[in-house]
């Protein structure tokens, strides 16, 4: 006897990660290559000896600091494994078998994969020719059916941003019941100032309008990839949902510490990122000389 399996996983995209190959410097995953501040460090090493403990199931401590920090009241974030796992959260819950979450391709390779492990439809919005988001024909490929939007700015892969005018027209366009997830990875990486800020979205559009979700996460800028940490700010509902759906015990005790450690040092590793911004400017005018 044969135990069976979902039969639409057979067609299941999978997600590639960057490959490592020997005497070959990694750029494919977009990680810092300097790695956490030795402070940060020294607070995962002292936290090691309580590993035998489950975590705190909400990162309590976490969510307090980040709502002090982004201004914004605790019951409005959920910490996740990753903002990834956040993602993939959101889909689940906002949307039912018959719903649809709409996202421009290409994008977060994770997109396709995430939407269709939660069993529900994706409709994907060819990028233009300059490989940014077609806002206007993301807006036509609305449907009734229709209950998640991810906009990934700046765009991974292809590093395009969205501007802050451009999104703001975007969200007052979306129709009723549609949550757009405006997913900000790289967000610390950001030097244009007319680029769309999610936050600062968040807090001038809340009165009229509280149709956003903002993802970010700790593994770029703040060099914890490998621990898994990311947030989400949304609509308190939204926010709540996020952690009904959440798996138990998802974000380590480990990667909570990290993460609090990280904010303490926030302002060095903010200035990592500039230097990180100041050389892809350098390589890409020498790309183009």
């Amino acid at each position: 006897m044969t135990a069976r399996t979902r039969a639409d996983l057979d067609s299941l995209p999978s997600y590639v990660p960057g490959r490592s190959i020997p005497g070959a410097v990694k750029l494919a995953s977009n990680e810092v290559s300097a790695g956490p501040l030795p402070s940060v460090i020294k607070a995962i090493s002292d936290a090691a000896a309580d590993v035998n403990r489950y975590p705190d199931n909400r990162a309590t401590a976490l969510v307090d600091r980040l709502a002090l920090r982004l201004d914004v009241p605790p019951s409005q974030l959920a910490v996740g494994c990753g903002s990834v796992m956040l993602c993939q959260q959101l889909v689940q819950a906002t949307c039912g078998p018959a719903d649809e979450v709409l996202f421009a391709w290409r994008s977060f390779e994770a997109y396709p994969v995430i939407t269709q492990v939660v069993g529900v439809r994706q409709r994907m919005v060819p990028l233009r020719a300059d490989h940014s988001h077609d806002l206007a024909a993301m807006l036509d490929a609305i449907t009734p059916a229709t209950r998640l939007v991810f906009v990934c700015n700046p765009n991974n892969p292809t590093g395009t941003a969205v501007r802050n005018d451009e999104l703001v027209a975007f969200l007052d366009a979306v129709p009723d019941g549609v949550l757009v997830a405006l997913d900000e990875a790289y967000h610390e990486f950001v030097t244009d100032p007319t680029v769309g800020n999610g936050m600062a979205l968040r807090h001038h559009l809340a009165r009229c309008r509280d149709n956003l979700a903002v993802l970010r996460t700790f593994s770029k800028a703040y060099g914890l990839a490998g621990l898994r940490v990311g947030y989400c700010v949304a609509p308190e509902p939204v926010a709540t949902a996020l952690r009904a759906v959440s798996v138990p015990f998802s974000v380590n005790s480990l990667a909570q510490i990290a993460a609090l450690a990280s904010l303490d040092v926030e302002e060095e590793l903010l200035a990592r990122c500039q230097e990180v911004a100041d050389e892809r400017d350098r390589v890409r005018a020498e790309l183009l000389a």
